[in-house]
């Protein structure tokens, strides 16, 4: 396509959507320059995905005009969007894993082509060289790390020229070192003079990568700053910012007591799981969790997180060791164990349900009276358990699919919650969350655990520290150390455990 390349690389003037009881967007203009990280704030609901979602073609405004360099656009698939110059990078990567690094990107390329493999290998490994990816375009995408599995999806994107990248929450599955790494890539490609939109929670990593921030709420845009603006005098985040996110002052620091508990609640001995291709998962692992405490497991998305909470909840076999809640097999006693799952559409909640039906899902038995359901009691508890956690939703009779994933995962903690288990497992609590959600929860936790125990599964270093009593570090299926939060010394090496190393940083 042809265009004017001093004008902006995107610009998106009136945009306006709306679905059943939403007004996801309303009079929208949002414009991104040549060669910046422009970042895309707002709390669940606020619109990015929408807006997002319309300029890479999977959505069409309701109303509003899109400009690429200049051009008006009409983006009507997301192969129009990358015809235009337009890719987005989805939290969850779709990729083929018994293929090549190299194969996978030559899915990208549209219509039927004859694969000449050593000449798209060369163009792929000089792709990945020039922009420090360091991938191997021979290796199967099953052997990748999550970290590496994202670069293949950003080299799919450099191969079919992309000139405006949108990454959605692309930080929330990698460890610190893997996330200092994919900024070192998104400023060599802002070098080249590509265009990134950058959407997260993390008003941290926003103030570090961005060079402007445009804030949703409601739909609408509230304002679009420089970081500088946002900055204390000390360098961390001004309040200003999550205010104007969710319409309150937040500060993620929630005053987590130190505890000391004695009484064992879950113990886990020497378990070993089989993952999906028959390999290892989990090796060998025994931890316990007390009482009145939250156990974290921490690491990198892939390292066996996935197995071993399956096979604690009765989803995947043990092929080997116990694990016994309050001195008995847990298997025996599941109804106890709350468990929010990572994967929230497939497996936490029924998209095709109303909220009321889905929030009843695991507490039959508290609306039953033999075959027949209360629905007048089920109606009511809905509607309470809507307002007591701020789930954007007009009425109980909604479909889970209409909400927002941020909404959704508030749902899934609502329905968990109010169960009262003996041990709660919570996976990726709050990932995919606003700051306002994350501060709520994380309380909510806090207030659980005087009421039995937590393990909670996260990769999210600051949410681990900000919450457990232990955290143990997990690396390809064994332990790499048990550390108290209580063990200064012990928590500086946590990142290079996560990383796999057990030396000091």
């Amino acid at each position: 396509m042809t265009g004017n390349h001093s004008a902006p690389a995107v610009l998106m003037k009136g945009i306006v959507k709306n679905f059943p009881d939403v007004a996801a967007n309303q009079g929208i203009n949002f414009r991104v320059l040549t060669g910046e990280v422009h970042s895309l704030l707002g709390e669940n609901g606020a619109g990015k995905t929408t807006l997002m979602k319309i300029l890479s073609g999977f959505y069409q405004p309701d109303e509003g005009e899109i400009f690429v360099h200049g051009v008006r656009v009409s983006l009507r698939s997301p192969r129009d969007a990358l015809d235009h110059g337009i890719g987005m990078i989805h939290q969850h990567f779709q990729l083929v894993g018994n293929f090549t690094v190299a194969e996978n990107i030559a899915l990208a390329v549209p219509g039927a082509v004859r694969l000449n493999t050593a000449q798209l290998e060369n163009t792929v490994d000089r792709l990945s060289e020039r922009f420090g990816l360091a991938i191997d375009s021979r290796a199967r995408v099953w052997e990748l790390s999550v970290g590496e599995q994202q670069r293949v999806e950003i080299l799919r994107m450099l191969y079919r020229r992309v000139s405006v990248l949108i990454m959605d929450e692309p930080t929330a599955v990698l460890a610190p070192r893997e996330i200092e790494r994919l900024f070192s890539v998104m400023r060599r490609m802002k070098e080249e003079g590509r265009s990134i939109i950058f959407i997260t929670h993390k008003l941290e990593e926003v103030l570090e990568i961005s060079d402007y921030i445009t804030v949703l709420r409601r739909g609408k845009v509230m304002s679009t700053v420089r970081p500088d603006k946002v900055k204390g005098q000390d360098g961390f985040i001004s309040t200003e910012l999550a205010r104007m996110m969710v319409g309150r002052e937040v500060i993620l620091e929630v005053g987590k007591e130190s505890r000391k508990t004695e009484r064992t609640l879950l113990e886990v001995e020497d378990l070993h799981v089989t993952g999906d291709r028959g390999e290892q998962a989990v090796k060998g692992v025994s931890f316990s969790v007390k009482a009145g405490e939250i156990f974290a497991v921490l690491g990198v998305a892939g390292n066996g997180q996935r197995e071993l909470v399956e096979a604690l909840v009765g989803l995947r076999k043990m092929e080997q060791g116990r694990v016994l809640l309050n001195g008995a097999d847990i298997r025996e006693h599941l109804e106890a164990v709350a468990y929010i799952p990572e994967d929230r559409t497939e497996r936490g909640s029924a998209s095709d349900m109303a909220l009321s039906e889905n929030l009843a899902l695991t507490r039959r038995r508290a609306f039953s009276t033999g075959p027949l359901m209360n629905w007048k009691a089920i109606e009511k508890e809905a509607q309470a358990l809507i307002e007591a956690y701020r789930i954007a939703a007009p009425t109980p009779k909604m479909r889970a699919g209409q909400l927002s994933g941020g909404n959704l995962q508030k749902l899934i903690l609502a329905r968990e919650f109010s169960r009262e288990p003996l041990l709660l497992i919570a996976e990726q609590p709050t990932r995919g969350l606003d700051i306002g959600a994350t501060e709520e929860v994380w309380r909510a936790l806090l207030r659980r655990r005087d009421k039995g125990g937590i393990l909670l599964v996260s990769g999210d270093l600051k949410e681990v520290l900000s919450l457990a009593d232990r955290i143990l570090v997990l690396f390809r299926g064994r332990i790499m150390d048990i550390v108290s939060c209580e063990d200064e010394a012990g928590l500086e090496r946590i990142g290079p455990l996560m990383a796999g190393l057990r030396g000091q940083p």
